[in-house]
């Protein structure tokens, strides 16, 4: 039987009672889940997005294409220099570079154009209620009320993405809890007002607290020798520089690298598109957005706010990655072809790299852990 709008209504205010109930429990105040009832109501459109998210495939090329423009470069230099007491200031509080600050600002939010518009306490409810990860979300929804209960912001002014992402950081309830602060203040860590001011150094708190080095590189591009063993690639493997420099890896100049402790090889689109050498700090980029072409993007951008002209290698046309569900089903038709992948979740961490990598080397192709349609359809074939 289908299950009609009204009964999904009906499990939904089952669910809020037992919520409230527990939420009450945990130590937010009756005021405050009070002021909440009106935000905790079904909304569909919030599980059709999250069913529905749209799937696609770029190259880091591509990638970079559609996140470092150079309206979004051009933009985010005016910012500076309109903001540029605000950033220096805050740069200096936490020692970090005030460029990532602003990258991340920029990548995040386009500079605080776009905070998001969904009630945060309905898009979580609604997450909690029926979504993936509904635990996750439930426990997030008790952080954000516990937030509103400690006067940061009221409910109905607590703002952000669909899936509960909050402010110019776009920081979920919990990271708000670990790393906002109240810069100006005021009383309040604020990083919902058009006021950016401690919504930056929320930003930059958090990178400080990950362990951000001031004043050095996320990473540069580099160039590859003849030969280079690809099976070493990948944020996982961490190398002295002197490592890197004996296996011949230069920089674009064709120059010996330079020395900021130990450092990875990514080729994020494969042995065929760029190559990048990353320091410590591309690894703490990373911890705000695990993913590797996030982090290339914020590195890039922040660079070039900098004043860097430099332009990334473009990839070959028609390299493509297989999307998210392609993914999933190579992990599965790898696994049942010998190669485990330890699951499939269509994301490409260090297990699913060694699999295709040892698929590779097998079937002798260059073992760089990137997958194609090609590949899938070879394992097709071979099945």
């Amino acid at each position: 039987m289908t299950e009609t709008f009204g009964d999904v209504e009906n499990r939904f205010d089952q669910w809020r009672e037992r919520y409230i109930e527990k939420a009450a429990q945990s130590g937010v105040s009756g005021e405050t889940l009070e002021r909440a009832k009106p935000y905790l109501v079904l909304d569909p459109d919030i599980h059709a997005r999250q069913s529905n998210q749209a799937e696609f495939a770029l190259n880091i090329s591509d990638y970079l294409d559609r996140v470092v423009t150079l309206q979004r470069v051009s933009k985010g230099r005016a910012t500076f220099r309109n903001q540029r007491q605000i950033l220096n200031d805050i740069a200096e509080a936490y020692r970090v570079d005030p460029q990532v600050i602003l990258a991340i600002w920029g990548v995040e939010t386009d500079y605080g154009r776009v905070r998001g518009e969904h009630s945060v306490l309905t898009a979580l409810g609604n997450l909690a209620h029926n979504g993936h990860r509904a635990d996750f979300f439930e426990t997030e929804l008790t952080t954000a009320l516990s937030i509103i209960d400690g006067g940061h912001v009221e409910a109905d002014a607590m703002l952000g993405s669909w899936a509960g992402a909050m402010g110019h950081g776009q920081f979920m309830p919990s990271s708000f809890l670990s790393f906002a602060v109240d810069h100006d203040r005021d009383g309040r860590r604020d990083i919902w007002s058009n006021d950016p001011t401690d919504g930056l150094a929320s930003i930059a708190n958090y990178l400080a607290q990950h362990d951000w080095h001031e004043s050095q590189p996320w990473g540069i591009e580099v160039l590859l020798p003849d030969g280079f063993d690809f099976t070493q690639t990948g944020p996982e493997h961490r190398l002295p520089i002197s490592d890197w420099n004996g296996v011949g890896v230069r920089t674009m100049e064709g120059t010996a690298l330079p020395d900021y402790g130990d450092a990875s090889v990514l080729c994020p689109s494969g042995a065929a598109g760029p190559a990048f050498l990353v320091n410590h700090n591309f690894h703490v980029i990373l911890t705000y957005n695990r993913a590797e072409a996030y982090g290339i993007a914020v590195g890039h951008l922040s660079d070039r706010l900098a004043g860097s002209r430099d332009k990334i290698t473009p990839c070959p046309e028609g390299l493509t990655p297989l999307t998210r569900s392609q993914m999933a089903e190579l992990q599965a038709r790898l696994t049942a072809a010998g190669y485990d992948t330890q699951g499939a979740d269509g994301f490409t961490g260090p297990n699913t790299r060694a699999a295709l990598r040892a698929y590779q080397s097998a079937n002798g192709q260059v073992p760089d852990g990137f997958a194609t349609l090609d590949l899938m359809n070879g394992l097709i074939q071979s099945a």
